[in-house]
């Protein structure tokens, strides 16, 4: 437990912003799981739409300060190379 008047304040902005990351990490985390879930279906128009907003979740947790922003640069990569081999055939999606 808090001592002093400013750790009680430090306490109070900690748990604010505890808060604000959780909700931010589990949006983000959504996004990410919708993008997944049209892959493993096959949905390749799911699959851009939801990448789309999932591009847009994360940049905003890295903006947020919630995820490094190099951490959320390759995520969108990674989620954006699996995305584009969806829609290829099966040969091209062999070749890379």
């Amino acid at each position: 437990m808090a001592n002093t008047v400013s750790a009680e304040k430090r306490n109070r902005q900690a748990q604010k912003r505890r808060a604000r990351n959780v909700q931010v990490r589990t949006g983000m985390k959504t996004a990410v799981k919708k993008v997944r879930e049209a892959l493993e279906k096959g949905d390749a128009a799911g699959a851009k739409a939801a990448l789309a907003a999932a591009e847009r979740a994360l940049g905003k947790a890295s903006s947020k300060g919630v995820l490094p922003k190099n951490a959320a640069s390759r995520r969108i990569s990674r989620l954006a190379k699996a995305v584009a081999h969806v829609g290829a055939t099966p040969a091209a999606a062999a070749k890379a």
